[in-house]
């Protein structure tokens, strides 16, 4: 890759499509927490995660109606976690340090309240260093479902309770969660959550029609 403009701070990269670009500071070290952390902040408009290898793994804006499918996704899990108090909602901007290394942004995911409570006020304002309880992806027309799958299996190795993955395009849902082999169900109306999340119901059939 050559970079298409150079100055004392940054380097400047083309990426995507014409007019969008990455910037690189200078002397970073990606695979620092804290390196990476700037180069986050310095490009905003991007999606960026890291694998447990220390690839970059950098995503265009969401685009089209999947968009309108996370907002309503978040929209039910938030609801419910308000009512429910134990823990805390966020969406696909929230970023995770995992112990394999990785640090990951699910579309919307679930942290109990006493995990938190572990944290270092310092720690809050970062990447957050835990494991969520509860993920969600969904799929968007440009995605590999072989690669959400294996991202779904790593979710399920560092421990996460439950693991979601929204198929609109097929109209299915993977279900992952520890020690068991991923459940496949196929054209869903709804999805219970419990018992990770107490009396969560996901209406999956709004959620896959909200694109058309």
């Amino acid at each position: 890759m050559s970079a298409l403009t150079m100055n004392p701070q940054f380097l400047l990269f083309p990426f995507g499509q014409t007019g969008q670009h990455l910037r690189l500071r200078g002397g970073l070290d990606l695979t620092d927490r804290h390196d990476f952390g700037l180069f986050c902040d310095d490009n905003k408009d991007w999606r960026i995660e890291r694998s447990a290898h220390g690839e970059l793994v950098i995503e265009m804006p969401t685009k089209g109606f999947t968009g309108n499918m996370n907002a309503y996704l978040g929209f039910q899990l938030f609801g419910w976690a308000l009512q429910e108090g134990s823990g805390i909602a966020f969406d696909s901007s929230a970023g995770f340090e995992l112990p394999n290394g990785a640090m990951r942004s699910p579309d919307a995911s679930w942290v109990r309240k006493s995990q938190l409570a572990a944290l270092t006020d310092e720690q809050k304002q970062e990447f957050l260093p835990l494991v969520p309880e509860v993920i969600f992806e969904l799929r968007s027309s440009s995605d590999r479902l072989k690669a959400l799958q294996d991202k779904m299996l790593e979710w399920q190795s560092v421990g996460v309770r439950l693991g979601v993955l929204l198929d609109p395009q097929e109209r299915q849902m993977h279900l992952y969660r520890p020690g068991q082999a991923p459940q496949l169900l196929s054209n869903p109306t709804t999805l219970d959550c419990s018992p990770e999340l107490p009396n969560f119901t996901l209406d999956t059939g709004a959620l896959f029609d909200a694109g058309l």
